[in-house]
């Protein structure tokens, strides 16, 4: 029997984590309990993520190696005339704004989750994959109790969720959604996994569910086969900067959060925080500020040029950064259904895993229990208009998994769900530990701001009078919120300590869990 691995793992969901904790108890290292943890989620936050989404997972190994596994969602090889393309909007109410979103069968990018994970653990797991996914069938098949966050989600998502009579049948009871305290179960999700475990990974791709999924597809939508039989994860070299004397791993381009993070952690290197109290004026100013020239900086000097091989260089150039800083000097979205886990172990293995299934598209395919994706629905995601997306292209994603290191070793894991407040959460965090020595949970859980489209969001804090006469950009509009909101993100975050003692926060807007073991 193996030795039980001593590990931390934070996550979104009781289950999510303790499917994780499993793998260290059976001896596993961090990448399979954050393998297991994520395929945990596909069934106990089905609505934030799933199986047929895409995500990324940033290791760095006991070997020191760094690899970010990209198995984001890609456009379809093929295009159709939109008179053949099944494509509609739905309105979603966030309690008090209502937020358009696009589904249907043409909002299907190609799914990447499964290959994605299969491909790490095949890379750097420990323990067999048919140990790993048995969290996964355990929960599927004999049920987990819904959660109020999950039933948060639920409601959010209810037009979705009823769009097609197979969703139906895994969301509601007696034409109403699952309450709190009911027991949900995915059981031909079991299935599925159980044979996925026994014959590999392919047969999702290649074998009958693929069939009947590329069947469905046909009429209304745009994957074929190609798209399934040609798919690839990509591993990338980690986006690398120095902040504070510490070394930062995160997403690279073509995604666009990590980038963003760097720049406004740049922005910031020369500024004397000794001379700030946190959520003073000053220091809200000062995040306002810099979020508002990171989203000019964005507009300016990235997003048209994405996939350009020196986008880094040209991105984080001296010029940009000092236009950006003359700036500060003078003045000194939406749902995110995503998830997020992070994973660390006594060998110095850690893993961040993020995952995402937009919104879903309302097409499960029969018998799986396997909502598919609307990537191609997702305006964030689709900048130059629906349709409009170049063919065979790895969808960019605001997704930042996160390692921060000390002297070459991992000290802390983080990441968040959020969509556009991915960047300003991790940033936030990032600065509270780093420029104000928070603890992990502190810098977690302190209120946080976005800035975006002269928008201004304040989570609540104790001295209002500090957002009055604050100069931000002209015509922006300030919003105060009530009570801290998973709208800013959900971080969760793993950190080994100078004498080896191990912390797992979960961040309290999404009922996040962390677990020691």
């Amino acid at each position: 029997m193996n030795r039980k691995t001593h590990g931390a793992i934070a996550a979104g969901h009781p289950k999510t984590a303790q499917a994780g904790q499993l793998m260290f108890e059976l001896g596993g290292n961090a990448f399979d309990g954050a393998i297991a943890a994520m395929l945990a989620s596909f069934v106990v936050e089905s609505t934030l993520t799933s199986s047929a989404g895409g995500g990324f997972l940033l290791a760095y190994t006991q070997e020191k190696e760094k690899i970010l596994f990209d198995f984001f969602c890609q456009t379809p090889r093929f295009k159709k005339s939109l008179e053949e393309i099944e494509f509609y909007p739905v309105n979603i109410n966030f309690g008090g704004a209502i937020q358009v979103f696009h589904i249907g069968r043409g909002s299907i990018a190609i799914p990447a989750s499964l290959m994605g994970l299969y491909e790490v653990h095949q890379q750097l797991g420990n323990l067999p994959f048919s140990v790993v996914i048995e969290p996964a069938i355990d929960y599927a098949r004999n049920g987990y109790e819904i959660t109020p966050y999950n039933r948060v989600t639920l409601e959010i998502l209810e037009p979705i969720l009823r769009a097609s009579h197979e969703s139906q049948q895994l969301y509601l009871s007696n034409n109403e959604l699952l309450n709190i305290g009911d027991k949900a179960y995915i059981k031909d999700f079991a299935n599925v996994l159980e044979e996925l475990a026994k014959k590999g990974i392919q047969e999702f791709y290649q074998g009958e569910i693929a069939q009947q999924m590329l069947k469905d597809i046909k009429q209304g939508g745009y994957l074929t086969k190609e798209d399934l039989t040609h798919y690839r994860v990509i591993k990338r070299k980690p986006l690398s900067f120095n902040y504070r004397g510490y070394e930062l791993l995160t997403n690279p381009p073509p995604s666009s959060g990590g980038i963003l993070i760097s720049y406004a952690l740049k922005l910031l290197e020369n500024i004397d925080f000794s001379c700030f109290d946190f959520g003073s004026k000053n220091h809200l100013q000062l995040l306002g500020s810099v979020m508002a020239l990171t989203n000019d900086a964005r507009k300016i000097s990235y997003d048209n040029y994405i996939y350009e091989e020196n986008i880094i260089s040209q991105f984080l150039s001296q010029k940009n950064l000092h236009h950006s800083k003359n700036k500060l000097q003078q003045t000194i979205n939406k749902w995110g259904s995503t998830t997020h886990i992070s994973v660390i172990d006594e060998y110095g293995n850690a893993a961040s895993v993020t995952n995402s299934n937009g919104e879903g598209s309302g097409y499960v395919i029969p018998n799986t229990g396997i909502m598919l994706n609307n990537m191609l629905g997702e305006a964030d995601l689709n900048p130059l208009g629906f349709h409009c997306w170049p063919c065979d292209r790895r969808i960019s994603s605001m997704m930042s998994p996160t390692i921060i290191l000390k002297e070459g070793k991992p000290e802390i894991v983080l990441g968040s769900g959020g969509s556009n407040r991915i960047r300003t959460a991790l940033l936030q965090v990032i600065s509270n530990l780093l420029d104000f020595n928070f603890s992990l949970e502190e810098a977690i859980n302190q209120p946080r701001i976005h800035w975006e489209n002269n928008l201004f969001n304040i989570e609540p804090r104790e001295q209002l009078e500090t957002i009055n006469n604050l100069q931000l950009p002209p015509d922006t509009e300030t919003i105060l919120w009530q009570e801290l909101s998973m709208f800013f993100g959900g971080v969760h975050g793993v950190r080994s300590n100078d004498n080896h003692s191990l912390e797992a926060i979960g961040d309290m807007r999404r009922e996040g869990v962390g677990i020691v073991c």
